[in-house]
């Protein structure tokens, strides 16, 4: 029986290759972690060590595809949160907050005076 599901897997295309992470477990494996995870009532965290892998590995071979709407949205988040976390890198280079971090609201009152002096450069 669990041959004839691998024929067919590999038929479907199971075993091929997408964008992303490439997996770190056999497709045979892949299919023994998810029928487990699904049979049992063990998390990914206690079946990850009993197939040499990572939880996060483990997570990853569930290979559930996502809606289009929700590929769209967790794009739009990347794009957010890489913007985000550019500015908080960009802010940790200057000067003004690495003065102020430790004296108890000066990171607040200097943000207040960056805000303003960027309010004032955008309306001339």
């Amino acid at each position: 029986m669990f041959a004839k599901l691998m024929r067919q897997l590999r038929g479907e295309g199971g075993d091929t290759c997408r964008r992303g992470q490439p997996w770190s477990l056999p497709l045979e494996d892949r299919v023994l972690l998810v029928s487990a995870y699904w049979r049992t009532n063990l998390t990914l965290r206690q079946l990850a060590p009993l197939f040499g892998i990572s939880k996060s590995a483990a997570d990853h071979a569930k290979d559930e595809e996502l809606p289009a709407w929700k590929q769209a949205h967790n794009k739009s988040h990347k794009q957010v949160r890489a913007r985000v976390e550019h500015v908080f890198a960009r802010m940790k280079t200057w000067k003004v907050f690495r003065d102020c971090r430790l004296k108890g609201d000066g990171v607040h009152h200097a943000v207040l005076g960056i805000a303003r002096l960027h309010n004032l450069a955008l309306t001339g």
